[in-house]
């Protein structure tokens, strides 16, 4: 069985990865690329502040990057 501390930083390298896909669309993946960048910078703030709640809920928000 996997934990949230197994998958989240699964997850963050996922959307990190994301990212540079959106990059590499260029300037029409920049709308997309700053979304996902905020989600990945309330998911990096909540798990150094260990808020176990933020943690969840910025997993669910990182499942959801597309």
């Amino acid at each position: 069985m996997s934990t949230l501390g197994d998958e989240y930083p699964k997850m963050q390298a996922r959307v990190r990865a994301l990212i540079e896909v959106y990059k590499e669309i260029g300037p029409a993946g920049t709308f997309g690329r700053i979304m996902i960048e905020q989600v990945l910078e309330r998911a990096d703030r909540a798990a150094i502040s260990g808020d176990v709640v933020a943690m969840i809920r910025s997993f669910k928000e990182m499942e959801e990057c597309e």
